[in-house]
């Protein structure tokens, strides 16, 4: 990536002040078929929303095709995004990796575990800062730092409050308190992680450190939540899991989530509950409530969301502008006469 980018600077001078370099961002999106496209439309929009400055962002979309997917998403897949190979050779400024729910007791033992270890060796000396959300921020840390996450007894499904532990430039305009979503069945543990060198930057009351960094070649950010998620994702996985009890393949009808609905909201899910607790079939499906409780939604993480990937990509820009002068540095001395 260096090489690529002195090329380019002494080809074309860039004034030392300017208008800041646009950043290269690529997104390997490792989610399930069922959210597949909607995490893709999540990051995109909130990127687009955090595009400020005068700074160009192009995204590009990758794929590990050792997951397993239906016919329908690994077309979409075949059609919309690069295989993860074709990044090894390519110069990507910042990179955001997703995960997926495990389908074997150890993450090591995933199909696609090799790759995505390459995966992380490589972000570490090829990018000036990666995101590793949810489920991939559990499988990077387990990698370079031998910590396993550690499951839950519910799982951890709503809007939490998250406290500032740290001052940080990525925090930046970020109140000392925001929202955020989190859904996930595991967690890793705050003392663990800082034994290990990892900053916390963020946590929740209860359930540890919500956002943390580690910063050596590359600057490593390590979220547990889901800043990116849209109003009614959070919805949408409830009914989902809800599926899943009233077909037989959960033996638990799953909690609300947390701090998501409003108290009117809130009874009328209990009364579906109700219902579908008494009379458990996948057909009692058909009256869940979702308009009813989709109108009463509130956004209330997306301006901080918004914040902090503006701050990520200035911290993006910044960086590439040093090197572009380092480099247009090295040109001028190059070209003194002696």
């Amino acid at each position: 990536m260096a090489r690529t980018a002195k090329k380019s600077a002494i080809q074309k001078p860039r004034l030392r002040g300017s208008v800041r370099p646009g950043v290269v961002i690529g997104l390997v999106n490792n989610m399930p078929d069922s959210a597949l496209r909607a995490t893709e439309r999540q990051f995109r929009e909130l990127l687009s929303a955090a595009a400020r400055d005068n700074i160009a962002v192009h995204l590009r979309v990758f794929a590990l095709y050792e997951l397993s997917q239906s016919e329908a998403a690994r077309s979409y897949v075949r059609q919309n995004y690069e295989d993860i190979g074709e990044l090894w050779t390519q110069s990507i400024d910042g990179l955001i990796v997703t995960g997926r729910e495990p389908s074997t007791s150890q993450l090591s033992d995933e199909s696609y575990w090799p790759t995505l270890t390459k995966l992380f060796d490589w972000a570490e000396e090829h990018t000036a800062s990666t995101i590793w959300s949810c489920l991939a921020a559990h499988a990077a840390v387990l990698h370079a730092s031998g910590i396993n996450r550690h499951p839950f007894r519910e799982k951890l499904s709503g809007v939490y409050t998250s406290t500032k532990m740290a001052d940080h430039p990525l925090l930046s305009e970020i109140p000392k308190q925001w929202r955020v979503p989190h859904s996930r069945y595991n967690g890793l543990r705050e003392d663990e992680l800082r034994s290990k060198g990892y900053k916390i930057l963020s946590k929740l009351p209860d359930s540890g450190a919500d956002m943390f960094i580690r910063d050596k070649k590359s600057l490593f950010i390590y979220m547990q939540g889901h800043p990116e998620y849209e109003p009614h994702t959070l919805l949408s996985e409830y009914r989902r899991d809800i599926a899943a009890f009233l077909a037989g393949e959960r033996e638990r009808y799953p909690e609300a989530p947390q701090g998501y609905f409003n108290q009117k909201t809130a009874k009328m899910l209990a009364l579906f509950r109700q219902r579908a607790l008494r009379d458990r079939d996948i057909d009692a499906l058909k009256t869940f409530p979702v308009v009813g409780a989709e109108g009463k939604l509130a956004h209330t993480w997306r301006k901080p969301a918004i914040s902090f990937y503006a701050n990520w990509l200035s911290y993006l820009s910044e960086k590439k502008a040093r090197e572009y002068d380092r480099a247009e540095d090295f040109a001028q001395r190059e070209h003194t006469p002696i």
